[in-house]
């Protein structure tokens, strides 16, 4: 019998994530995925027993086949291997580079872009690895913006990811340090307001947190991204796209309104990479771009988040959302309204 403060202790609920059959066989199949298997006791404990297509169900368990069905997905669907300039430090963007920092997660999402992680040079940074790694990022001053991701970067004990938060601060041209992270939603308890105080003294800093329906923005998880929004450090959210969880208008527009009502800005709305196992979550993007259209106008812009596609290759991210503009009349556009009514609005002179 596990007891309150058993529960609240972050360490325990990463003891005792369920990691094997008793999760793989909830949907009827004896043959284990190929991606391995974590969810914390918390985030289990949001799940509807009652309900087979709960939509936190279906985000941690995995399906009869994981395998990849077509050749179009892939293990490395962004080929953050071939941007690996050495192990554990992934750069895809001229002013931006990836540190991984931790290879564990509180939760192991089925959707998970990063599944090719402990192969090749997409591997957590250790040692010798994260000084040269810190030199690199020291000797190319176009980096202004470093990204702590894994795993889950607040799996780590607080003096060492303060320690390297701490150093990627001491690099005079890093402007912006981001820590990308699901422990909110998943582990709410490792949030801490003395983990929040001690990242916020290196700043500026900013957490991106994953939290993709609006039953996982309950009390526990409104407590630690308020932690982390008291100490000074913004937070925004990067959702995805996931069939059968949060493809409908309405209940986006209920993660974004609570999002926003916890001062939690939604950022980007992924949609679903090209990751083998995943192909079961994609949406297609005429349904994403309907989603878009219904938010805007039904919700304030600081609640809207930025529909993006991930481009295989490692290529970037673009955005993708409906098109108001209906027609252009020589110096003139017609746009649509929300509503759907038609305006003229006539273009500024060169």
């Amino acid at each position: 019998m596990k007891t309150a403060r058993e529960w609240n202790d972050w360490r325990w609920q990463v003891e005792q994530a369920r990691r094997g059959a008793e999760i793989a066989g909830l949907d009827g199949s004896a043959s284990p995925p190929d991606f391995p298997i974590a969810v914390t006791p918390y985030y289990w404990s949001l799940v509807d027993p009652r309900d087979p297509r709960d939509p936190i169900r279906r985000m941690v368990v995995p399906s009869g086949d994981e395998r990849p069905p077509s050749r179009a997905v892939r293990e490395d669907p962004i080929e953050e291997e071939r941007h690996a300039v050495m192990p554990g430090l992934i750069r895809r963007y001229p002013d931006r580079a990836l540190l991984l920092v931790h290879g564990e997660c509180p939760v192991h999402c089925r959707h998970c872009t990063r599944r090719a992680l402990g192969r090749g040079k997409v591997v957590p940074i250790r040692g010798a690895d994260l000084d040269r790694a810190l030199a690199y990022v020291a000797a190319h001053p176009e980096i202004r913006d470093v990204i702590l991701s894994g795993g889950d970067p607040l799996l780590l004990e607080d003096d060492a990811i303060t320690g390297i938060v701490a150093r990627v601060r001491s690099i005079p041209s890093v402007d912006i340090i981001r820590i990308g992270t699901k422990v909110p939603a998943a582990l709410p308890a490792r949030v801490t307001e003395a983990l929040a105080r001690s990242l916020a003294a290196h700043g500026p800093l900013y957490v991106n947190t994953q939290f993709n329906h609006p039953r996982e923005l309950n009390e526990d998880a409104a407590a630690a991204v308020a932690r982390f929004v008291d100490a000074g450090i913004p937070v925004a959210n990067q959702a995805v796209l996931l069939a059968g969880v949060n493809d409908d208008p309405e209940v986006m527009e209920a993660l974004c309104r609570r999002l926003v009502a916890l001062r939690v800005r939604p950022y980007y709305l992924f949609a679903c990479d090209l990751v083998a196992g995943a192909e079961r979550f994609r949406v297609p993007l005429a349904r994403a771009t309907a989603i878009m259209a219904h938010l805007r106008g039904r919700i304030g812009g600081l609640g809207i988040p930025t529909l993006v596609v991930d481009l295989p290759g490692g290529l970037g991210k673009v955005p993708i959302g409906p098109s108001y503009v209906a027609e252009i009349r020589g110096g003139t556009y017609v746009l649509r309204a929300p509503n759907g009514e038609l305006v003229e609005y006539p273009d500024a002179e060169e």
